[in-house]
C-alpha cells in the first residue's frame, strides 16, 4: 500500500514538473504580435508635416484625425474630465524647442486606440538625419488610483502646472482611458542633470485603463514608468531606451504579461541600465508603510541585450529593492551581467527571498545568476534560488538559435524558436 502511494505521490510530482516546464516561455502568441505596427527603425521613416498644431489647455472633448498630423506645443493638458480621441493612424509630433508634453490630468481621459495595421504615433518633429532621443517629453496620465505616499497624494518632479499636476486617490478602478497600438518614439526631454521625462509616464492610474500593444523607442530616459497606482498591461515593447524598460515605485500594482524590453549596448545610461528597477519608495520617510508596498507580477516577459558579449553599459536584467514583491515566471532572459541584482538591505533570509519568486525561466548569457549589492548574502541567495522546483535554466546559446528571428533590420521575432525546445528542457 505505501508502495503506491509512493508512486502515486512521484507520478503527480512528475506530472506536475513536466507542465510547469511545458509552460511557454518569453514572450508568446500564435502568430508573431510584433508585426505590422511596430517600427525598428524610426530613424528612417518620413512622417508628413505638421497640418495642425496642438497648445495649451484641452477642457472638452477632442478629437484628433487621421486625415491631419498634429505638432505638440509646449505643455498640453487635458482636463475638466474631458475626452481626447485619436483615430487610428493619428500621427502626433513632438516640438523639440518647447518640449511638447501631453498630460492627462486627474479625471480627464485619453482614448487613443489604434489597429495593428493602422497604429497612432507619437514621435519627433525633427527631420530624419537629426531625432535623437529626447527630442520631445512625453505623454504622462495622472490618475485617481493608490499610492503609498504620506497623504496619499502626490505630484510629479517635471515642473508641471502645480493645480494640474497631481496624482493619487482611493480608486484602484480608476479609468484614464485607452493606450492601444501605440507607438511613442524619441521622448524622454532632460529637464535637469537629475530628471529627463518619460516615453510614458503611468502616476495612480487605475486598472480599468487599457495599457496594450505600446512601442516605446529610444527613449532618453524610461520607457514606462509607473508611479503608484493598479496596472494591467500586455504587449509592450521597449526598445533602445537610454535608462530602465519598465520602473515601478510608490506602491504600484501591477500585473504585466507578454511583453519584451530590447537592450542596446550603445543605449544606455552613464549609472547603468536595467529592464525592470522596481522599488516601493524613494524615501521611506516619505512614505505610508501602512499602504501597500509595490508588487509586480510579470508573466511571459522577454529581456535580450543585442550584443551577447555584454558591451556597453546595460547591466542586469532586474534590479529590486527592499520591501518590494516581484514574481517573474515563464520568461526568458539573454545577455545581462548579471541576471538579478537585489538590493543589500533585502538581506538572505528566507521571509525577505519569499517575496521575491523566480520560476520557469530561461536564464541565458548572463555573467552571473541572482546576486546580492552585499556578497555576504550570495551563498544563502544561490542556495534558496537552487531548488529544482523553480526550474530556472541557466543555459548558453546564441541569440540567434533561441528566438524565432532576433533581427531587428527585418521584422523582428522574438518568440522562443521551437527547434530549441528539446535542448533547452522546455
Amino acid at each position: 500500500m505505501k508502495t503506491k502511494i509512493r508512486i502515486a505521490i512521484i507520478t503527480l510530482l512528475s506530472t506536475f514538473c513536466l507542465q510547469a516546464q511545458q509552460q511557454p516561455k518569453g514572450i508568446i502568441g500564435s502568430s508573431n504580435w510584433m508585426n505590422n505596427w511596430t517600427n525598428f527603425k524610426p530613424a528612417n521613416t518620413e512622417y508628413s508635416e505638421a497640418t495642425n498644431i496642438i497648445a495649451g489647455t484641452i477642457d472638452k472633448d477632442m478629437r484628433l484625425t487621421k486625415r491631419n498630423t498634429y505638432q505638440l506645443v509646449g505643455v498640453v493638458y487635458v482636463t475638466n474630465n474631458a475626452v481626447l480621441t485619436i483615430e487610428p493612424g493619428t500621427i502626433i509630433r513632438g516640438d523639440d524647442k518647447t518640449c511638447g508634453t501631453l498630460v492627462i490630468t486627474n479625471g480627464a481621459k485619453i482614448v487613443a486606440e489604434g489597429l495593428e495595421t493602422d497604429p497612432i504615433v507619437f514621435t519627433s518633429n525633427k527631420e530624419i538625419s537629426e531625432r535623437k532621443p529626447g527630442d520631445w517629453g512625453g505623454i504622462i496620465i495622472l490618475g485617481k488610483a493608490p499610492i503609498n505616499t504620506i497623504g496619499g497624494i502626490h505630484i510629479l518632479p517635471f515642473d508641471l502646472e502645480p493645480m494640474l499636476n497631481h496624482y493619487g486617490g482611493q480608486d484602484a478602478e480608476d479609468n484614464s482611458g485607452i493606450i492601444k497600438y501605440v507607438r511613442i518614439e524619441y521622448a524622454g526631454r532632460k529637464l535637469s542633470s537629475l530628471k529627463e521625462l518619460n516615453g510614458l509616464s503611468l502616476a495612480g492610474v487605475g486598472r480599468k485603463t487599457v495599457l496594450s500593444n505600446i512601442q516605446i523607442s529610444f527613449s532618453n530616459d524610461d520607457s514606462f514608468e509607473s508611479y503608484g497606482g493598479d496596472l494591467v498591461m500586455s504587449n509592450l515593447v521597449s526598445y533602445r531606451t537610454t535608462d530602465d524598460d519598465f520602473d515601478f515605485t510608490q506602491g504600484v500594482q501591477c500585473n504585466i504579461s507578454n511583453s519584451i524590453a530590447i537592450r542596446h549596448p550603445f543605449s544606455s545610461d552613464v549609472s547603468g541600465s536595467r529592464c525592470f528597477e522596481v522599488d516601493s519608495y524613494d524615501k521611506i520617510e516619505n512614505t505610508d508603510m501602512t499602504k501597500k508596498l509595490t508588487k509586480i507580477n510579470a508573466n511571459n516577459i522577454t529581456m535580450v541585450n543585442l550584443e551577447e558579449n555584454n558591451q556597453g553599459l546595460v547591466r542586469e536584467s532586474v534590479h529590486i529593492r527592499e520591501s518590494t514583491f516581484f514574481n517573474l515566471t515563464n520568461s526568458i532572459v539573454s545577455g545581462f551581467t548579471p541576471f538579478v541584482i537585489l538590493e543589500s538591505n533585502i538581506g538572505d533570509g528566507s521571509a525577505n527571498l519569499s517575496k521575491i519568486t523566480f520560476k520557469n525561466l530561461i536564464v541565458n548569457n548572463c555573467n552571473g545568476g541572482i546576486t546580492s549589492e552585499s556578497s555576504g548574502g550570495n551563498p544563502a541567495i544561490q542556495k534558496y534560488y537552487s531548488d529544482p522546483s523553480l526550474l530556472i535554466d541557466y543555459t548558453s546559446i546564441k541569440n540567434s538559435e533561441l528566438f524565432t528571428t532576433p533581427n531587428i533590420k527585418g521584422n523582428p521575432d522574438f518568440r522562443m524558436n521551437q527547434n530549441n525546445t528539446l535542448a533547452i528542457g522546455n
